[in-house]
């Protein structure tokens, strides 16, 4: 046996081998050692000869829970099972790995999260061209796009951060590149180098018609990069999965432009599915907008929320139907009742296309498209688009007819131990059952009797899988038990035993409730391979199902959080009036939360906020590009007016911590953001910056962000939002026309200081530092001190000198500087080359110092 094991193991060592030893799974040698450890479980020993073997197991029937414990930490686990009877077997049991389980092809409910999918991605990177393909099994999902250019790196890092893979494969090329590697390095372990792949187009093309079910000579459509990152993750699923994925049927080819781009950095700082705080979903965006009633939902919900529309037809058409719920109550509520009954139908493909669903999973399919016939009556009173279209869905009554006739509406749980075929569906298997029944009968009928013959009141006759049947008598009745009953076993109360009847009949009863089993568990196979020809039907379904949903959900929270209908246009103008932060103000326990207005358009682009810390300048700024969000997502947002312009992308510079690991100060990070910014951002996009320059000089970081506020507004033209404690930067107001102030109020008594969470026309005067300081806990003496400091340094300020005339000494008499200023031609400057130019002031002027 251990030499079978040395053989299958040789074949998977990159796995944990479990080794189906009768009713355990066995581990050996290092994956013993591994796996005691991480599973915390007793590690023995084996005898091998003259040496020991380190061992450990695991129950079969509870293996899944220990699995998915170790998946979860990135381990890949090979599923060895036994593929005879080893009661009819002499000598060694034939096995053989049945699956390998990686975290990106896992099938196992206990493994999944109703919320989110559970993707497995691939890369392939040819050239400047980068082919990606992503598919979650246990959907069936499927996708493909490709990147191209300069920037195609950056997109690719955006989406592998949009989707989060649980796995993703990749050739041996591309890790070896810095560039590549470092893109990546705030990402946990999820790549996986193919050893296997298909590298060319042709084998790949070959390879994805035969799973799409296409002939040779149709097309795919798709570009040679996408054709073969697809191919990975095929080639992949078919080594690792035994079992077929027939609810792989389509693959869907998308473009990244056709969504509002958001970089790994801005989803962080907008919190859309988690908070930056702990990485929860409570905090979040999400959290506030699932009132979702299916686990497909959810998941559609957040797919809907990080991939914002750019087609304003399909953002109207969502609101239209959003509007059309939430105003209709008795709809609300009709829907809602009926959508609380759907099952998650994406998933239960999934396990029909695998193989793997069990009779539970055909009664919930058969419920929910139950269920659904209630929706489709309902959405036909509709008058939106999306709502009518609900109403011509496909109700599969063919797979209904055939649950219903054939499936027990309460089956058991496994597949092999019969009560699985509803009565009347097969006269074989009918026959089988009253001949089950007959013996049951035939057992009470034995058991009464032999309490007549014998005087044991309380003989029992039971059954268990190690002794088969058995008479139980308690002991305080031996002195009554007859010569011919045979002692089987003895436990502390009672002895077991048995006798020639009985021995006799049970090889009739187990015969026929053996065959019993074995022709409903052959029935069954039959009646899930028929429902796997609709397969493509219930994806449809569940589709429809999901969105209609994912409306619910917007038109609840729009109705509970009163939200209103925000107007959508092409052109750059933004109106947004008595905004609220969708989050903030569901968190606020002791006050109201004070909402604020926006305006910009052609004429004014760029705003300055100026204020004191903890007035509201974040929140504010979040607050305009979360709506902007939820609005492009076809939701209805917290405000009592908004006119939208729509944009193509959204940047977020907000404060940094140090990436000490990755060797890169808040200052280089706030760079690396910035430049990123202004070498992606358009007219169309929406540009939040939350200081620029506090991990330098004041008078570098003044610098930097005079000059990006230039390059913005002179080159890049995009709505943008800078809060700064650079006071001096206000005064661009008097220089660049489409540039406005803006600051937070506050109420200042003297001896008191009230934020006001205002944000209004206007200059800070003050930044109120010190009272921050003070809230925040400092020592008194400390604050006395910094006060007394303060008004020292107010004091040395040159009479009637103004913010603006210190703001331009800062740029004047620096000869070197002015001349090459002047020399050089600023429209053929890139970001990139104008941030060195900077770095080169910057020595000079230290210099003149």
């Amino acid at each position: 046996m251990m030499q079978q094991y040395l053989t299958i193991k040789e074949l998977h060592k990159d796995a944990i081998l479990f080794f189906r030893l009768g009713d355990f799974y066995e581990m050996f040698f290092d994956d013993a050692v591994l796996a005691s450890r991480e599973l915390e479980i007793v590690l023995t020993a084996r005898d091998n000869g003259d040496k020991k073997v380190p061992m450990c197991g695991v129950p079969y029937h509870s293996a899944s829970n220990y699995i998915a414990k170790l998946i979860s930490r990135g381990y890949k686990v090979a599923i060895c099972e036994q593929m005879e009877d080893p009661k009819t077997v002499k000598g060694i049991v034939q096995r053989e790995v049945t699956q390998i389980i990686t975290p990106g092809t896992v099938l196992d409910d206990s493994m999944l999260h109703d919320n989110s999918n559970n993707y497995l991605a691939a890369i392939f990177e040819s050239q400047d061209v980068i082919g990606f393909a992503y598919s979650d099994i246990s959907t069936g999902e499927f996708w493909v796009t490709e990147f191209c250019g300069n920037d195609a790196l950056n997109e690719l890092t955006s989406e592998i951060f949009r989707l989060r893979p649980a796995e993703c494969l990749i050739t041996p090329g591309p890790m070896d590149n810095k560039w590549y590697e470092k893109a990546f390095e705030n990402l946990p372990n999820i790549f996986t180098k193919v050893k296997s792949a298909v590298f060319d187009i042709d084998s790949a093309a070959e390879l994805l018609k035969n799973q799409l079910g296409l002939e040779a000579d149709q097309e795919l459509e798709l570009s040679s990069s996408e054709i073969i990152a697809a191919g990975l993750i095929i080639t992949f699923l078919n080594e690792t999965r035994q079992n077929h994925l027939r609810h792989i049927k389509t693959i869907n080819h998308y473009h990244t432009a056709n969504y509002v781009e958001m970089d790994a950095s801005t989803r962080r700082n907008l919190e859309l599915t988690s908070s930056i705080r702990d990485g929860r979903r409570d905090g979040s965006l999400i959290s506030v907008l699932d009132f979702c009633n299916t686990a497909m939902g959810k998941r559609k919900l957040k797919r809907w929320l990080e991939q914002p529309l750019m087609n304003i037809e399909a953002i109207n058409q969502r609101l239209d139907a959003v509007e059309e719920i939430k105003t209709h109550l008795i709809l609300k509520d009709q829907l809602q009742k009926a959508l609380v009954k759907v099952y998650d139908m994406e998933r239960l493909a999934g396990k029909i296309g695998s193989g793997i669903a069990s009779p539970r999973d055909l009664i919930a399919l058969k419920l929910s498209i139950q269920a659904c016939s209630k929706l489709k009556e309902i959405s036909a009173q509709a008058s939106s688009e999306l709502l009518k279209n609900i109403s011509k869905i496909d109700l599969l009554q063919e797979a209904v007819d055939l649950i219903d006739a054939a499936v027990d509406d309460d089956p058991p749980l496994g597949i092999k131990e019969g009560g699985i075929i509803k009565k009347g569906y097969s006269a074989a298997i009918d026959e089988l059952k009253k001949l089950s029944q007959e013996g049951s009968q035939w057992l009470i009928d034995f058991e009464n009797r032999e309490k007549q013959r014998t005087g044991i009141k309380y003989l029992k006759v039971s059954f268990n899988k190690v002794f088969g049947y058995y008479i139980e008598v308690s002991k305080s009745n031996l002195h009554l038990v007859p010569l011919d009953y045979h002692r089987k076993q003895t436990l502390v109360n009672t002895e077991r035993y048995i006798n020639e009847e009985l021995k006799n009949y049970e090889g009739q009863i187990l015969g026929a409730r053996e065959k019993l089993f074995a022709m409903e568990y052959d029935e069954f196979i039959k009646i899930r391979e028929e429902l796997a020809s609709y397969i493509d039907r219930i994806q449809a379904l569940a589709d429809k199902i999901s969105d209609l949903d994912v409306i619910y959900s917007l038109s609840e929270a729009a109705y509970v959080n009163n939200y209103v209908r925000p107007c959508i246009s092409r052109d750059k103008n933004l109106e947004i009036k008595a905004g609220r932060h969708p989050v903030v103000e569901k968190h606020l326990l002791t006050s109201r939360f004070v909402p604020n207005d926006i305006r910009m358009d052609n004429d004014i682009r760029f705003a300055i906020i100026t204020g004191p810390n903890m007035g509201g300048k974040s929140t504010f700024m979040r607050q305009t590009a979360l709506l902007i969000l939820m609005a492009q997502m076809g939701s209805f947002i917290p405000a009592d007016h908004a006119e939208i312009g729509m944009v193509d992308k959204i940047f977020t510079r907000v404060g940094a911590a140090d990436d000490l690991a990755a060797g890169q100060s808040t200052f280089m990070v706030e760079m690396v953001e910035v430049a990123n910014i202004l070498n992606n951002a358009t007219r169309n996009s929406l540009i939040i910056l939350d200081e620029i320059g506090r991990g330098t000089s004041t008078y570098d970081g003044l610098s930097i962000a005079k000059a990006v506020s230039e390059f913005i507004v002179q080159k890049i033209k995009a709505k943008t939002l800078f809060a700064t404690h650079y006071h001096e930067l206000t005064e661009l107001a008097d220089e660049l026309p489409s540039l406005t102030n803006l600051s937070v109020s506050v109420l200042d008594s003297g001896d008191n200081v009230v934020f006001l969470k205002k944000v209004l026309p206007g200059k800070a005067d003050k930044s109120y530092g010190i009272h921050v300081a003070e809230m925040a806990g400092l020592p008194a003496p400390v604050i006395t001190r910094a006060q007394a400091i303060l008004e020292g340094l107010e004091k040395e300020k040159a009479p009637g000198k103004s913010q603006h005339i210190l703001q331009q000494q800062l740029f004047d008499d620096i000869d070197p500087v002015t001349e090459e200023i002047n020399s050089l031609d600023i429209d053929s400057l890139s970001p990139k080359d104008a941030l060195l130019y900077i770095y080169k002031w910057k020595e000079i002027i230290n210099t003149k110092k």
